[in-house]
C-alpha cells in the first residue's frame, strides 16, 4: 500500500519514552527521598500507558488471526477488512489478501486444467467402449444367434441365455459410454444433453423428473456447459441413491448476467457429513474451476434438498 503511516514501533516507544522523561524532570526537580507513593504513582501511570497502547496494538492482530482461520477455500472471496490507522498491520492485511487472490487464481486454473484432462480421458474412454469393446460384443452376439439356428434343442436354452447375457453386456456397455462422456453434448447442446440424462434416469430409476430448460441461453462456454451437465448428473445421482425422492424438478433458465441450475427433490432431505458429502465436494470444486458458486441446502426437515449453481456469463 502506498502513502505513509506511523510505524507500530514508534507507537509504543514515544509515549513510554515520554513518561519515562517526565519522571525523570520530576525526579530532577524534586528528589524522590522518601517519596515512595510519588515512585508508586509513576509506575503505576507507566503501566496503564503501556496496557492500553498494547492492547490497541494487538487487538486487531487478534482479529485478524481469527478471520484467518475462518477462511474456508471452498468459499472464495472472503478477504480481511484493512485496519485502521494504517500500520504494518494494514501490510500484512493487504499482503494476506494478495495472496488470497493468487491461491485463489491458481487453484481456480489447476482446477480447470485437471477437468480438462479429465474429461479428454473420459472422452478417449467412452469412445474405445462404444468404437471396440461394444462392436467385439455386438458381433459375438450376432454370431451366437447364428449359431442358435443349428444348436441342438437341448442346448438351445443355454445358448440363448449366453446371446442375452451378451446382448446386455453391450447395453451396460453403451450406458457406461454414455455416462462417461455424454454424445448429446458433444453433439447437440447442453439442453438437448441434460434431457436426455433425465430421461434415462426416469427410466432406469421410475422416478420423475420434470424439467423447465431454457433453450435460448447466454454463451458460458464450453468448460461452463460441460460443468453444469456434471453438476446436474450428480445431483441427480444424490437425490436418487440418497434422498430416495418421488419426483424431482430440474430448471436452467437465464437471470441477469449468469445461467442458473436448479435441481430440488423431495426427498428425506439433505444429511450433514453423510454418504453424499463426497459428491457435494466434488461438485463444488467443479464449480470453482470455472468462477462458478455452488449451493447446497435442505428445503427443510425431511423435506429434500435444493442445488443451485450460478454460472457467470462468458464474454469476449
Amino acid at each position: 500500500m502506498g502513502g505513509r503511516y506511523i510505524s507500530l514501533f514508534w507507537r509504543l516507544l514515544v509515549p513510554n519514552v515520554t513518561v519515562l522523561a517526565v519522571a525523570c524532570v520530576v525526579l530532577i526537580i524534586e528528589p524522590a527521598n522518601g517519596r515512595i507513593p510519588a515512585l508508586v504513582g509513576g509506575l503505576l501511570v507507566m503501566s496503564a500507558v503501556n496496557v492500553v497502547l498494547v492492547r490497541r496494538a494487538t487487538t486487531p492482530l487478534a482479529r485478524m488471526t481469527t478471520l484467518m482461520r475462518d477462511i474456508d477455500p471452498m468459499r472464495p472471496g472472503h478477504r480481511l477488512p484493512l485496519p485502521r490507522p494504517r500500520s504494518e498491520l494494514t501490510l500484512l492485511a493487504d499482503a494476506f489478501n494478495d495472496m488470497l487472490d493468487r491461491l485463489e487464481t491458481e487453484r481456480r486454473e489447476s482446477s480447470m486444467r485437471a477437468l480438462s484432462e479429465r474429461e479428454g480421458e473420459r472422452r478417449r474412454v467412452a469412445a474405445e467402449l462404444h468404437d471396440q469393446i461394444g462392436q467385439t460384443l455386438t458381433a459375438l452376439g450376432l454370431h451366437v444367434d447364428r449359431l442358435l439356428a443349428g444348436t441342438p434343442p437341448e442346448m438351445r436354452d443355454e445358448v440363448r441365455e449366453v446371446r442375452d447375457g451378451v446382448l446386455a453386456s453391450v447395453e451396460d456397455v453403451r450406458r457406461l459410454a454414455r455416462e462417461l462422456r455424454p454424445e448429446a453434448l458433444d453433439t447437440l447442446g447442453l439442453v438437448p444433453a441434460l434431457t436426455n440424462l433425465s430421461e434415462r434416469m426416469t427410466r432406469r430409476t421410475g422416478i420423475q423428473i420434470r424439467r423447465t430448460l431454457d433453450r435460448d441461453l447466454p454463451v458460458v462456454g464450453e468448460d461452463a456447459e460441460v460443468v453444469i451437465y456434471r453438476i446436474a448428473q450428480e445431483s441427480l445421482t444424490n437425490a436418487v441413491r440418497h434422498g430416495r425422492p418421488e419426483t424431482i424438478e430440474m430448471t436452467l433458465r437465464a437471470e441477469a448476467d449468469q445461467v442458473v441450475l436448479g435441481v430440488v427433490d423431495d426427498g428425506c432431505g439433505f444429511v450433514a457429513n453423510g454418504p453424499s458429502e463426497s459428491g457435494i465436494r466434488s461438485m463444488r470444486e467443479r464449480a470453482l474451476s470455472i468462477g462458478a458458486e455452488l449451493r447446497v441446502e435442505p428445503r427443510g426437515a425431511g423435506s429434500g434438498t435444493r442445488v443451485v449453481l450460478e454460472v457467470p456469463v462468458w464474454r469476449r
